[in-house]
């Protein structure tokens, strides 16, 4: 007798991007039978007019094992999360895996190491416009060897908060990170919306390393100004040429930051013609507020941690980005208190779902499927996941493919963090995250070292 058994669901097979109906199998935390057969079990969940798919993986999350990110996260259907994205991550990653471990967690885990935060900061640069002496260079380099060695999934860059990196340090980031054959994940520079330098610069740092470079929430980057058509077509000829570039983006091109980073300098909002009114508080004291001269000022340099939305782009930007062969769905999520936040955190996946193959048919099912699973864990190897057959772990996500639809808001309209609706379970390694819509509290999730 197996433990559970989902009967007549639309199973979605992501090699193919097909779906047909069937019973799926779980026992032991693995998949063990998915077909017509009707195996005994201790559970016999009823799927008839669901889908049952691979449960999602998130490449580019800063969930970091935060309790209440990974609640949402499994809310919304992600069983695997790649943490430690935009430089910013723990360095001890020895450390924090065996603490993960020991602890448990919602959802599964994989992490990056970061330089444009974490490592910098280690070696003693303070000035985010400074450039790293060789020496400072060096120390990043076994920090990051490090890192890799305990089972980091790869280098992460947030060089739009780190302006002074230079390109011998950039250089040799990509270097490390293609010398384990891991990801090299990048939030490129800003400096306007409308220049493509960032991309470039990203792009020859890749070529010299010939390691695999994944574009951050490609959306954010590039949107506004008519800049992503073109910054698209720069990728489309250098994955023409052979380079092993790819790209996530999320469904949203109002981004969120920091209030204190580099990305809210003053110089940068006007060079970028932004508007304080098109930015909302989205943590603290001021969460949902919109900006004036006051208030941003007074973030800036008293609450430099909190969170600031900044309205921006055009939402068919977000549908030219994802229909790319080689984008893949992410979130961008975070550690957020209740009721703050960016509506990334609690609404991307069904909002994905709602937008891209039910309203608009952009996608169909079982390729907007195959975005969300086989893919991510193709970009990073990740070894079980991302497909349903049998000997796979059991990460699955049951969908009403009618009735998904994200309910989170941006916080100067509603509650960030709202469940969405039409997701009823979800299963990490076998146990049940969410159960007939209703969130377990469970932490079968593992940590992913590679």
């Amino acid at each position: 007798m197996v433990d559970v058994v989902f009967t007549g669901g639309r199973v979605v097979d992501v090699r193919t991007c097909t779906s047909h109906i069937a019973n799926v199998a779980v026992e032991h935390g693995k998949i063990v039978d998915i077909s017509a057969h009707e195996l005994p079990a201790k559970r016999v969940v009823d799927a008839a007019g669901l889908v049952v798919a691979p449960g999602f993986i998130d490449v580019h999350g800063h969930l970091d094992g935060h309790a209440y990110a990974g609640q949402l996260s499994a809310m919304q259907g992600i069983t695997t999360t790649v943490g430690g994205n935009c430089g910013l991550s723990p360095l001890d990653l020895e450390g924090w895996f065996a603490g993960q471990a020991r602890t448990g967690y919602v959802i599964n885990q994989a992490e990056l190491v970061g330089h444009s935060f974490s490592m910098r900061r280690a070696v003693g640069i303070e000035d985010v416009n400074a450039r790293a002496s060789a020496a400072q260079t060096d120390a990043m380099v076994r920090i990051a060897d490090r890192a890799l060695r305990a089972g980091a999934a790869g280098v992460s860059l947030g060089l739009d908060y780190a302006p002074g990196s230079g390109l011998a340090e950039i250089d040799a980031m990509a270097a490390i990170a293609a010398e384990y054959g891991r990801c090299l994940p990048v939030h490129t520079r800003l400096f306007t919306q409308n220049d493509l330098y960032s991309l470039y610069e990203m792009l020859a740092a890749a070529k010299r390393s010939g390691g695999r470079l994944l574009l951050s929430h490609f959306v954010y980057q590039y949107s506004g100004f008519g800049t992503l058509r073109p910054a698209l077509d720069v990728v489309d000829a250098a994955r023409a040429k052979g380079m092993d570039v790819w790209m996530d983006s999320g469904m949203y091109t109002d981004w969120a930051t920091y209030a204190g980073t580099a990305t809210f300098d003053e110089q940068t909002i006007k060079d970028n013609s932004l508007r304080f009114g098109d930015m909302v508080a989205a943590t603290g004291k001021y969460t949902g507020t919109r900006l004036n001269r006051e208030l941003y000022e007074l973030l800036r340099h008293k609450y430099p941690d909190e969170s600031i939305i900044c309205y921006s782009g055009e939402p068919y930007e977000i549908y030219e980005a994802l229909q790319k062969p080689y984008a893949m769905m992410s979130t961008d999520a975070g550690a957020y208190a209740p009721g703050e936040g960016h509506p990334q955190i609690a609404g991307s996946y069904p909002r994905f779902l709602r937008k891209m193959v039910r309203e608009k048919r952009l996608l169909g099912l079982e390729e907007a499927v195959y975005k969300c699973t086989l893919l991510p864990a193709q970009t990073y190897h990740i070894p079980g996941k991302g497909v349903l057959e049998p000997g796979y772990d059991a990460d699955l996500v049951l969908f009403d493919r009618d009735a998904v639809r994200d309910n989170a808001k941006m916080p100067d309209k509603g509650e960030p963090d709202a469940p969405p609706d039409g997701i009823p379970y979800v299963m990490v390694n076998g146990v049940f995250a969410v159960d007939d819509g209703v969130f377990q509290n469970t932490r079968s999730g593992s940590v992913i070292r590679y």
